[in-house]
């Protein structure tokens, strides 16, 4: 099979037709996916001004922050919730899912770098571990 794309090719063009335009995501996006987008996108956001706070005090030797860092979490709840309400999720299936992936992973009831890796609650979903179809 011949590539489309060859190593050669003008990346910016590859990146230009490989990506869903705008007006594509727009025509297709509903009241729901846009409020589960914000909430997703406010999420990673928060997640991402905690992981700061986390750093500087981890890498630059700054005092933690907890005020800020309960800040933050709060903030990642927040969305969290507006995501689960919007699919219809209860903070408890969440919980309930996660201890069943946990198990799965950690069988012996504590953590192991091997076990860690394994990843053996990924193993039998048929997706090679990735949570998706592989497409």
């Amino acid at each position: 099979m011949s590539e489309i794309y060859p190593e050669e090719a003008d990346y910016s063009d590859l990146v230009g037709a490989l990506s869903k335009p705008g007006n594509k995501i727009i025509a297709e996006l509903s009241p729901k996916k846009a409020h589960c987008m914000h909430m997703a996108v406010g999420v990673s956001g928060e997640a991402g001004e905690l992981l700061d706070a986390i750093k500087k005090w981890v890498f630059y030797g700054k005092p933690l922050d907890v005020e800020n860092v309960i800040e933050e979490l709060g903030d990642i709840e927040f969305y969290a919730q507006g995501l689960r309400d919007a699919l219809g999720i209860t903070r408890e299936q969440v919980i309930t899912a996660n201890i069943r992936k946990l198990n799965k992973r950690y069988p012996v009831g504590e953590y192991s770098n091997e076990q860690a890796r394994d990843r053996a609650d990924k193993t039998d979903r048929g997706d090679g571990g990735f949570g998706h179809s592989g497409r």
